[in-house]
């Protein structure tokens, strides 16, 4: 959950797709509902709609659109909201927003969660807004400098009684740690979860509670468990609260288990190994996979140089005790920021005619790691490989650190060197700035004077959104960005001089350590990446030989009026959705466009221009006989100043 980084070049561009009337509808074949955040518990983000195939895909049209009306532009937007949301007026300075919310489809309608935490429930071949529930939430950046997040969770009893309410229900978390419950009917309250409909996480938030515990990712829904973990005030502290995992009651919110991924007796010198990026869970096994973060302090660990082995790592832990079952860790002692951010891929691959049951990890290094889901042990060679050590005094970096080859990483192991034309517009600035900085490969360690070039950085490699997978064929998709950053240990006297004690933007203090920290992205005076493009990929691989299928620039940028080349490619940020009829759906981009791939080849069949870059997952559905794609596009207020509150479906013409 990373901030203020990617001051990159990106603007926004994109062309309106266009349809053509009067093409009758297809039959539907196949569909069902989008229920979790990642289209089921796998984290497979398939679709079995049959209906949009590439033979067709081109005329797929608008359906419907909705808009929220919950949009905040940075340091401009002026509007006051107290009549539309209940606030006083003086909550109309809000922080911009940062909508990534995935679209659920369940209960034959469309539930979203907004950047105000407002759940909208619309119908599925309409728009029209069936319910609004307004949580009335603290609107100010408590743990994060913009409005957040990823959407709602559902759940339903597993024989729903007529009449009842709260058979059915959807949740909503805030950045003050408060998880609503309402009815999934009628969108009240529901009075018998927690306290009055409300679970507040902060209860148990009593350890180096600097900051509440920030509720941005839906829960995950596994039978009638809830499994919450949080985001919290990253950079800031050299201890913070604890990392802990939390299994609630979907019925009633009391507390079944927790989970801490850090020993006893770390809160005196670390904190967070949390889970703030979403889980993925393999019904059969009853086990849930948890991508867990890195601690803190993030970039100097010289008073946490005991043993975390549960940090930077994915783990299986039974879903019924919270028991671990198995771990492995994917950064020594992290001090990169290289959280372990989102869920695990679940896919069966095919051995010697057998099928085994695995799990693809992706990472910010862009890894893919592929593991035996039941037991951690590698499908593919993960090794051990000398890396570079620490010149910092107190730091004792991990002599070793877990490479894998195969699959082939998204980003080459080594930056791609300074690009000649951002090297040209600063008179030779970027190559001057890279000599004078620390770099030795993959892993070299934050240091003091001029820095260390990170490549890629903590917003490099595969983000949150994590891939995509065809079960059928175990074709595994996903999206990347090359980022080259600087990141920089300044003293404690030279960090209180460079920003006078005050918050300054891309410094952050790492309090109770030797050293305050600025972290950047390696651009010139006139914003241009240093870096060779492109910026951006998606890339396919074949999971029952490791091969890479595709590779393909994705994205594009414009900056300054002017259309950059597509070979460069975008940064993006939300991951792709695949459908059995051998489509990709993506936003992602900054030019705020959504479009189609073609599955075998990565060739966009498919673009619509939408109001903002849809940085969220997209969703699928059939309803009626007619196949739905629904993106958020909402835009992330720190990549581009485009944002919206729309909401919009594609189909095919209905006539």
């Amino acid at each position: 959950m990373k901030r203020e980084w990617l001051t990159l070049v990106l603007g926004a561009l994109g062309a309106t797709g266009c349809a053509p009337q009067g093409t009758s509808l297809p039959p539907a074949s196949g569909g069902g509902t989008w229920s979790t955040f990642n289209g089921d518990l796998m984290a497979r983000k398939y679709a079995t709609d049959g209906q949009i195939t590439p033979a067709n895909v081109r005329y797929l049209e608008k359906a419907w659109e909705v808009r929220t009306g919950d949009v905040s532009k940075p340091k401009s937007w002026e509007r006051d909201i107290g009549e539309s949301l209940g606030h006083a007026h003086h909550q109309a300075e809000i922080p911009p927003s940062d909508w990534s919310a995935t679209p659920l489809f369940v209960n034959d309608t469309v539930y979203v969660a907004t950047p105000f935490y407002r759940i909208f429930a619309v119908s599925p071949d309409t728009g029209k807004v069936k319910w609004t529930y307004n949580p009335h939430a603290t609107l100010r950046g408590l743990t994060q400098p913009e409005m957040k997040t990823r959407g709602v969770a559902y759940w339903q009893a597993e024989n729903p009684q007529p009449g009842q309410a709260c058979q059915k229900m959807v949740y909503v978390g805030t950045m003050e740690g408060k998880l609503h419950a309402v009815d999934a009917d009628t969108g009240r309250i529901c009075e018998s979860f927690a306290e009055h409909g409300v679970l507040n996480i902060n209860q148990w938030n009593k350890v180096n509670a600097w900051w509440p515990l920030s509720l941005l990712q839906p829960p995950t829904v596994y039978k009638d468990t809830l499994f919450i973990g949080w985001a919290g005030k990253d950079w800031a502290y050299k201890t913070d609260p604890p990392g802990t995992l939390f299994a609630v009651d979907a019925r009633d919110g009391h507390l079944k288990w927790t989970f801490n991924a850090l020993p006893p007796g770390a809160a005196g010198f670390t904190g967070t190994a949390n889970v703030w990026a979403s889980m993925s869970i393999d019904p059969k096994a009853g086990l849930v996979y948890i991508p867990v973060s890195s601690p803190s302090p993030n970039f100097y660990g010289g008073d946490r140089q005991q043993p975390l082995p549960l940090a930077t790592s994915i783990t299986a832990l039974n879903a019924d005790t919270g028991q671990v079952v198995w771990s492995r860790q994917l950064v020594h002692h992290d001090l990169w920021d290289f959280d372990v951010n989102s869920a695990p891929v679940l896919v069966d691959i095919h051995r010697n005619g057998a099928a085994v049951p695995a799990l693809v990890q992706s990472s910010k290094q862009g890894f893919l790691f592929v593991l035996n889901r039941l037991t951690g042990e590698p499908l593919f060679p993960i090794t051990e490989r000398p890396v570079p050590a620490s010149n910092v005094p107190g730091e004792r970096a991990a002599p070793t650190q877990p490479l894998t080859s195969t699959p082939a990483p998204v980003l080459q192991s080594r930056w791609p060197g300074v690009y000649w034309l951002a090297n040209l517009v600063s008179l030779g600035g970027c190559s001057r700035d890279a000599g004078k900085m620390r770099y030795e490969g993959l892993f070299t360690p934050p240091s003091l004077g001029a820095g260390t070039l990170t490549y890629p950085g903590t917003v490099g490699g595969v983000e949150w959104g994590g891939g995509a997978v065809d079960p059928v064929s175990a074709t595994y998709v996903v999206n990347s960005s090359s980022v080259a950053m600087i990141y920089q240990l300044l003293t404690r006297k030279d960090y209180e001089q460079l920003t006078g004690g005050k918050d300054k933007a891309n410094y952050y203090d790492m309090a109770g350590t030797p050293y305050g920290m600025h972290v950047g992205t390696f651009l010139n005076w006139a914003g241009m990446p240093c870096w060779k493009p492109p910026y951006g990929t998606i890339t396919a691989y074949d999971l029952n030989t490791g091969q890479t299928l595709w590779r393909e620039p994705f994205g594009a940028v414009r900056k300054w009026g002017i259309q950059m080349p597509s070979s460069w490619g975008s940064v993006t940020i939300g991951p792709p959705m695949i459908t059995r009829t051998g489509l990709i759906f993506i936003g992602a981009s900054m030019d705020a466009k959504v479009r189609a791939l073609d599955l075998r080849t990565g060739e966009v069949l498919w673009s619509s221009r939408v109001a903002a870059p849809a940085v969220a997952l997209p969703a699928s559905y059939t309803y009626k006989g007619r196949q739905y794609v629904v993106f958020v596009a909402g835009g992330n207020s720190l990549l581009t100043p485009q944002l919206s509150d729309q909401l919009i479906a594609f189909a095919l013409p209905a006539h």
